[in-house]
């Protein structure tokens, strides 16, 4: 679901900020959503659900990041800002976010950050290669209509047939009884 972060078209010369493109990028996103359906982000490694493309904020390509306005209960927020240690981060605090599930590092989250990174700020920032995502309504199998004779037995089948199967018992048993009596009586006719 991660949209590629590209350069407006119209840009020319002109220089975009990260926050720009990523404002971008969130647009399109969000109309990306509508046509292709919502994604679930998931742990990559325990795949409990962190969140969805409802809350899509945006993504950022060169650092690999896909961001959210919003996650699940599953993403715990770390309690000690600590400073980034990217030379691109430079002067940014940040907390790390990690599944509730296993444990593993899913991304972070900027608390403070220089005035060309204030639109990340108090996002939920993932990592892609430590999430996995799924497009609700992907799915294209189907299971196929079967012929009656071709179907599986369900329990409320089998019951059904087992219902029918003690009134044909019991109907033979009132039938075979029938006979007999029949029976008796021809020969009882026949011997006087």
């Amino acid at each position: 679901m991660a949209a590629k972060m590209s350069v407006p078209a119209d840009c020319g010369n002109k220089t975009y900020s990260v926050c720009e493109i990523a404002a971008d990028s969130s647009n399109r996103a969000e109309e990306d959503a509508e046509a292709d359906g919502a994604a679930v982000f998931m742990c990559g490694k325990c795949k409990l659900p962190i969140g969805d493309s409802l809350s899509w904020s945006g993504s950022d390509d060169e650092r690999n990041q896909i961001m959210l306005k919003r996650t699940s209960d599953n993403v715990v927020i770390g309690k000690e800002p600590f400073v980034a240690g990217t030379r691109k981060e430079l002067g940014c605090l940040v907390v790390n976010l990690t599944c509730r599930g296993c444990s593993s590092e899913l991304g972070i989250m900027y608390i403070s950050t220089p005035k060309k990174l204030d639109c990340k700020r108090s996002l939920f920032c993932f990592n892609v290669q430590h999430i996995e995502s799924y497009v609700v309504g992907s799915s294209s199998q189907q299971v196929p209509e079967l012929d009656r004779e071709d179907r599986p037995v369900t329990l409320e089948y089998q019951d059904n047939v087992e219902q029918q199967m003690t009134k044909i018992k019991s109907l033979a048993v009132i039938i075979g009884q029938r006979l007999l009596e029949i029976e008796s009586n021809l020969q009882c006719s026949s011997a006087k």
